[in-house]
Order: C-alpha cells, then sequence, then structure tokens
C-alpha cells in the first residue's frame, strides 16, 4: 500500500507540543527565546542483551547508564521545547517563521523517527486532504520512499547517541537525579531559561573534551511510579523508588508524567 502526503499548513502540528530536541536544537531554540524541558525516564538494565534484541539496543543508544540503589538502570533523557497554543514561530498565515532553523522532528513529521512505533495516518493531526492519492508519495510497501526524511531521520538517531555524555553532564550540573520507569511516565524538570541554557553550553563544551562511548552518570539516581506493583517490584530489587508523593521536596522536584492510572493511593 502506498501513503502519499503533503503539508496543507493547517498549523494543526504547530499547537500544543512537545518537540524533541537534540542539545544543538535546543540552544538554538533557547537562543530564539523558547523554553526547554527535560523528560527522564529509566529502563532496568541488569545485563547486557543480546545484539539481536533491536528494540534494547535502540533504547541503549540512546541512553547512559546509571544506577539507583543497587540496581543498575540505563537512562533517558529528552529535551523537549513544550509550549501551549501555538507555537512561538507560527505566523497568522499559517507559516513558520523558523523554517529554515526549524527542528528536525518537524521536517520529519509526519513519519516516524523511533523505528518500533508502527506509521499511522489516522493518529496524525493531518487534515483528509493531506494524504489524498494526488498528493507525493511518501510511503510504499510500508518503507519511506523520501530520502531527504531518511537522512533526517538517521541524523536525528545520530544525536540521541552522540548527546548522551552531554546530558548526563547535565543533569549532574542542574542537580537532577529523578526518573520516571520507561513505558509508565516521564519525569519533567523544568529549569529556568538561562539557567538550562548555560548548563546546556557547559555540559556540551566537557563532553566534547572527553571521548567515551559508554557514558556513565557520576551520581546515584531515584526512580518514581505512580503504579503500586511497580514500586514493590523496585524495592525488592534495591532500588531507590518511591510514588510521586513520596519525592522529597525541593526545588529540583520534578512533575510526574504518568501514562497510567495512579494506583498507590498516596503511599510511598
Amino acid at each position: 500500500m502506498s501513503v502519499h502526503f503533503s503539508c496543507t499548513m493547517c498549523g494543526r502540528c504547530c499547537h500544543d507540543l512537545h518537540l524533541p530536541l537534540s542539545v544543538d536544537e535546543a540552544l538554538d531554540w533557547i537562543a530564539r527565546g523558547g523554553d526547554v524541558q527535560l523528560y527522564c525516564d529509566a529502563i532496568v538494565w541488569p545485563q547486557e542483551p543480546p545484539e539481536s534484541d533491536a528494540l534494547a539496543q535502540h533504547r541503549r543508544r540512546r541512553s547512559f547508564a546509571a544506577h539507583s540503589g543497587a540496581l543498575s538502570v540505563r537512562v533517558a533523557v529528552t529535551l523537549v521545547a513544550a509550549f501551549k497554543g501555538p507555537c512561538p514561530h507560527l505566523g497568522a498565515n499559517m507559516a513558520c517563521g523558523a523554517y529554515d532553523q526549524r527542528p528536525r522532528v518537524c521536517r520529519i513529521y509526519p513519519a516516524e523517527v523511533n523505528p518500533f512505533v508502527p506509521f499511522d495516518p489516522s493518529g496524525k493531526l493531518c487534515p483528509p486532504d493531506a494524504w489524498s492519492s494526488n498528493q507525493p508519495p511518501l510511503m510504499r510497501a510500508g518503507q519511506l520512499v523520501t530520502p531527504e526524511i531518511d537522512a533526517l531521520i538517521a541524523q536525528s538517531r545520530d544525536a540521541d547517541q552522540r548527546d548522551r555524555l552531554t546530558k548526563a553532564y547535565l543533569c549532574t550540573l542542574l542537580g537532577y537525579d529523578t526518573a520516571a520507569l520507561a513505558n509508565e511516565g516521564y519525569a519533567i524538570y523544568a529549569p529556568q531559561r538561562t539557567r538550562v541554557q548555560a548548563a546546556l553550553q557547559a555540559a556540551q563544551q566537557a563532553a566534547a573534551q572527553i571521548d567515551d562511548p559508554e557514558p556513565r552518570s557520576p551520581h546515584p539516581w531515584h526512580l518514581i511510579t505512580n503504579r503500586a506493583a511497580t514500586l514493590s517490584t523496585l524495592r525488592s530489587l534495591s532500588a531507590v523508588a518511591h510514588a510521586p508523593e513520596g519525592v522529597p521536596r525541593s526545588q529540583q522536584t520534578p512533575t510526574y508524567l504518568g501514562f497510567l492510572a495512579n494506583d498507590t493511593d498516596g503511599r510511598d
């Protein structure tokens, strides 16, 4: 089956977004007056998976090693441009005011960067006429037919891997040490703009001085979950784990975004 697509400039995909950014893109976004948040999640990593485990290897390439208590984990930190309403660069005519500098994720849309997320036009925000058969082909037999988008996806994945050390340093500089469990939610940090800009620049400069193909966090991590069974399991594995309500409150306390219903009943 073929999928055809062309942007209709409806502006729907430019509202109420959480855009994942590379480190370079995050610095560009901040320089243009935007705010950047950190979405942190972690996966339990008791041993190295086989090379044939494609999903685990994908997760490995975009995360750094860490520990929570006695439990080995890998932490993925996603830099996110988050905004409510229209994108700050969206014009009244629905044209992008930062078109030449827009993030890769905007250039790739509606295709998927994550190879394990099935492409589903019905889940996209674009109107029906964007998918009409008279539009240029986007996919054939499940494969992209646009070399430009293929190249952008490859660049995005390369940046994910390249940025891991910078992100590990960034969390250390900012004092961030809490992550949600992968597939259950995110721990979200929303630092002040100039603070995260300075920390990003310092972390990027520090990472550039070190050739470390396997970055590791220098500090322990806390895990948060709103699922009672998950909390019990993590603690049985000697992890430092809390329900969202039990995370020690400070200026560094993240917001918890859960994908599942909370059944911890406020217990920690």
